[in-house]
């Protein structure tokens, strides 16, 4: 068991390791690394929507992976050179949706550029009175 303590977030870590060569400052920073990519994939299978695997190869999960953080990698590009206040959730939401609208993704992620027109509806039932 390797014992840690963090000063600057007054933490801390008991790690098991089997590695008795390694110094406890490497393990902790090896564990901090790990966790940070633990994560990130927590992220990728809660945004990208990966619940399963497709195939059950090497190649097909390293593909689906790959897959989705290409889209992760995109949408981060498409906030940044849009500068854009949306969640990288919020833009694969959207995007999602219009997936095959012939608008550019600028005009789809800042709203509609013209006021949106609302049908006439007098002449029609109304099923509930107001």
């Amino acid at each position: 068991m390797v014992k840690f303590y963090d000063r600057e977030h007054d933490l801390r870590l008991a790690i098991v390791t089997n590695n008795f060569t390694l110094p406890a400052l490497t393990i902790a920073q090896l564990y901090h690394a790990r966790w940070q990519i633990e994560l990130f994939f927590k992220w990728i299978k809660q945004h990208l929507r990966i619940k399963a695997f497709y195939g059950t190869s090497e190649n097909a999960v390293k593909t689906q992976i790959w897959i989705a953080v290409s889209v992760y990698v995109l949408v981060a590009i498409v906030k940044k050179e849009l500068n854009s206040e949306l969640s990288l959730y919020t833009i694969l939401q959207i995007l999602s949706v219009t997936l095959f609208e012939k608008d550019s993704i600028s005009q789809l992620l800042t709203g509609p550029q013209s006021p949106i027109h609302i049908p006439n509806t007098a002449n029609q039932l109304s099923l509930f009175e107001i």
